[in-house]
């Protein structure tokens, strides 16, 4: 599949100095480098000041970081006059903090999601993709909770768009492999101490690289209809065939999990199978509510519904890495440098 033309385009990406928003800059500068303006949308100026240093404005003019914040309505308005795309990365994800700070999270996960939509609703904008987690499903924590009800009020946006042309679609993945706060990093900085602390011996999570999550947010903007979620088919790990593939001669002492955590996380629960469609490397959970013909949407895609109580967990995963998988995919996609 031939990459999306955004040439002479303009995307604004919220949260667009974390490890994905990076990875969206970096491949959208690659594939259409006349794009027209790229706004780099975050509260971070620390982070925002290292990524200037990466795209200086004599060689990137197209680049400009805008500091705000999702929580802050007129600022995101102001910051999406002229854009074309929005790609909704903000958030705020570290689940024990949620926690502990609860109000916070629904404040920026949230409220800030809905300042999203109605800034989109207020420009011109005419297409925006949100972020999801697999914590959104059947959520126990927080941090879940507050995405779920994201995902729901994203996917609900096309129903109140009347004659306005834009389409919000949402996706939903696992871990991000290598991302800020995720288990790898975390594991790789541990190793030179000879303890990998593990949770739960039993724990698995679904793993994805950021290209593959890259591509499937490019997927969405460029493809919904409007009101899917889209989930992608990726393999699964064990948390302790990450610890060995990382530190064999570590000790890894059991310290249990942490506050809102699953043992195995899920992307798709089975009440969701009655609306999901399996699309060859994607599933989409269709809205509920549809502002478009359900027969000329398969017709066109080629969906297949999924069997009815079908559920796609982590831990009841086809498809599974390996020891010598996880290994090969640390050092193409999280360290280079990394040796056993």
């Amino acid at each position: 599949m031939s990459p999306m033309d955004l040439n002479g385009k303009s995307l604004l990406i919220t949260g667009g100095t974390g490890s994905l928003g990076k990875a969206l800059v970096k491949r959208i500068l690659k594939e259409s480098p006349d794009v027209a303006r790229l706004v780099v949308y975050s509260r971070d100026e620390q982070k925002q000041f290292q990524m200037a240093q990466e795209y200086p404005n004599a060689k990137y003019p197209q680049i400009r970081f805008f500091i705000g914040d999702v929580r802050d309505f007129d600022r995101l308005k102001r910051a999406m006059k002229g854009i074309d795309h929005v790609i909704h990365a903000a958030a705020m994800k570290h689940v024990p903090i949620a926690e502990y700070n609860p109000m916070e999270c629904v404040k920026t996960n949230v409220l800030g999601a809905e300042n999203v939509i109605n800034a989109c609703f207020e420009t011109n904008v005419e297409r925006v993709v949100a972020l999801s987690t697999d914590k959104a499903a059947a959520p126990i924590n927080l941090y879940g909770a507050t995405k779920l009800v994201s995902d729901k009020l994203f996917v609900a946006a096309n129903n109140i768009r009347g004659w306005n042309p834009i389409r919000f679609s949402v996706v939903r993945y696992g871990n991000v492999m290598g991302s800020n706060g995720s288990v790898i990093p975390f594991f790789l900085n541990k190793k030179k101490d000879g303890v990998l602390p593990i949770t739960d011996s039993n724990m698995t999570r679904f793993n994805i690289s950021l290209d593959e999550g890259v591509d499937m947010i490019l997927h969405a903007l460029e493809h919904a209809w409007g009101g899917e979620i889209f989930v992608p088919k990726i393999p699964s790990y064990r948390i302790t065939d990450v610890a060995e593939a990382i530190a064999p001669e570590a000790d890894k002492p059991e310290i249990g999990i942490r506050p809102g955590e699953k043992v195995h996380e899920e992307m798709i629960t089975a009440s969701d199978s009655f609306y999901t469609y399996d699309l060859g490397k994607y599933f989409a959970i269709l809205p509920s509510v549809q502002t478009w013909d359900l027969d000329e949407f398969i017709e066109k895609t080629g969906a297949k519904s999924v069997e009815k109580g079908f559920s796609y967990n982590s831990g009841a995963n086809d498809d599974w890495e390996t020891i010598e998988s996880l290994r090969s995919k640390i050092k193409e996609h999280v360290d280079s440098s990394f040796e056993v």
